[in-house]
């Protein structure tokens, strides 16, 4: 029997922890603190929200280069070596340009590091035939999630500004990237040969499409679910541990949702995800006790991460190839959902006085990916 690889998993755990735990979602529950420290608008803090889903859109796309194919293992510490460093900054810094420049640096660092370190891991499990244990690689995200939770949360509570909170979020990224490089195997020398002939099918456009108003459905509720809770007295009580139940949920997700996958199929478990996430964004504002809105965090904590891993899955089936790549145009897709969701969902908040507007949007979107999805032919469940 060969050996688990548990270093590999490890590393792949601290990367997404801190490139997409902390790294990108950090700033939903800082969100809040700074918008009143520094009276930014919805607006404001929308675009901040959306240029760090830019920045990821190009990393992501970045990341399909043939120059990252060689010496992955450097570009992915100067990646998270970026995102300590933008961290950090953040409390430095106290203008919009300076915010939102220093966001769109830091999601371009999420993404080569997720792409990156997805690529190498998975490239580790299949050498060593246990493809099974990726949900293991992807519960770091959650957990990174939860992690920053409970940080923000208890530093919030010891008195600690907005400024501070950024500075304390960059040691904490810090203090999880320090063993990565020294966990993660060297890889064997990348070879990209896409399939003869690979033509586009309409299947392939169709989850691509899907992913993309996935990443619009869930990323209004991810980037202000704290300000939402702030904004009703009746939920203020679930504001220290609404983010906590996200993380939490998100943790086990991809193990759970591997489960229904080898069930139902690709098509019926990703359209049913978009189902239960399009109901946590829609109880997300319209929730009136604080049971709602926990339900809200956990369907879209139990979903988000899950529905990205489906669909990286898919697409790989569809179009046999470089993993790397195909990680990217799919992340490509995703990002283009996201830098369009916070800046719009702010100015919509705004207009409007509520986030209600925008997230029926969102809950719209979801449902019509969940419909482009389920229209596909079958393609399989994984081994």
């Amino acid at each position: 029997m060969r050996p688990l690889p548990i270093p590999a998993l490890a590393a792949g755990f601290l990367v997404l922890a801190v490139a997409i735990g902390i790294g990108r979602f950090i700033y939903t529950p800082i969100l809040p603190v700074m918008a009143d420290g520094l009276g930014l608008t919805r607006a404001q803090t929308g675009l901040i929200g959306s240029a760090n889903f830019a920045g990821y859109l190009a990393g992501a796309l970045a990341a399909a280069h043939p120059l990252l194919l060689e010496r992955r293992r450097l570009w992915l510490a100067g990646a998270l070596a970026t995102c300590v460093a933008t961290l950090v900054a953040m409390g430095w810094c106290s203008t919009l340009g300076a915010f939102v420049s220093l966001r769109l640096v830091c999601g371009a660092a999420s993404a080569v590091g997720f792409v990156l370190a997805t690529a190498l891991v998975m490239d580790r499990l299949t050498q060593t035939g246990r493809p099974d244990l990726a949900s293991l690689h992807y519960a770091g995200v959650g957990s990174g999630i939860a992690l920053s939770a409970v940080t923000v949360s208890f530093a919030g509570q010891s008195g600690f500004d907005w400024r501070a909170l950024w500075e304390i979020s960059g040691l904490l990224a810090l203090g999880l990237a320090g063993p990565i490089l020294w966990l993660l195997p060297a890889p064997a020398p990348a070879v990209s040969r896409a399939p003869p002939g690979g033509a586009i099918s309409t299947s392939i456009v169709r989850l691509v499409l899907a992913y993309g108003l996935f990443g619009f459905g869930y990323v209004i509720t991810a980037t202000f679910l704290v300000a939402i809770v702030r904004d009703l007295p009746q939920l203020s009580s679930a504001e220290a541990y609404v983010w906590l139940c996200v993380g939490l949920a998100a943790a086990p997700s991809v193990g759970v949702w591997g489960w229904v996958e080898r069930r139902l199929g690709f098509r019926h478990s990703f359209a049913l995800a978009c189902l239960v996430e399009a109901s946590g964004v829609l109880v997300s504002v319209l929730a009136m006790n604080v049971l709602s809105i926990l339900y809200a965090a956990v369907a879209l904590g139990g979903t988000f991460v899950a529905l990205t891993s489906l669909g990286i899955e898919g697409a790989r089936r569809l179009r046999p190839g470089d993993r790397q790549r195909i990680v990217a145009v799919m992340m490509a897709a995703f990002g283009t959902g996201q830098v369009i969701g916070p800046t719009a969902a702010g100015m919509l908040a705004d207009a409007t006085g509520s986030f209600t507007a925008p997230s029926l949007a969102a809950t719209a979107a979801l449902l019509v990916a969940a419909g482009l999805v389920q229209s596909m032919p079958d393609v399989g469940t994984a081994g």
